[in-house]
């Protein structure tokens, strides 16, 4: 599973940490308003909306935008050199 620089799949990502909070998509779809058919093709997204990310991540009480930050300040570094730091 790619987590890195724009290799983020965040669908996967997602479907990871269901399994490993032991919750079903059936119960990720409840939490998020949609059918269960919706989680499944969010499993298979390399790329959602924000809106729809945060309601996840609050759903699953855990940050997927981390992943986002990290690639960031990862991108940041790499283009500014070791210097940059936050």
């Amino acid at each position: 599973m790619e987590h890195s620089g724009s290799n983020i799949h965040i669908g996967h990502l997602v479907h990871a940490q269901l399994k490993a909070d032991q919750r079903s998509a059936s119960w990720l779809a409840r939490e998020i308003g949609c059918s269960r058919n919706h989680v499944y093709k969010v499993f298979k997204k390399s790329s959602l909306e924000a809106d729809l990310i945060l309601k996840i991540s609050i759903a699953m009480n855990f940050n997927f935008f981390r992943y986002y930050t990290t690639a960031f300040l990862e991108g940041m570094k790499d283009r500014l050199g070791e210097e940059w730091s936050c």
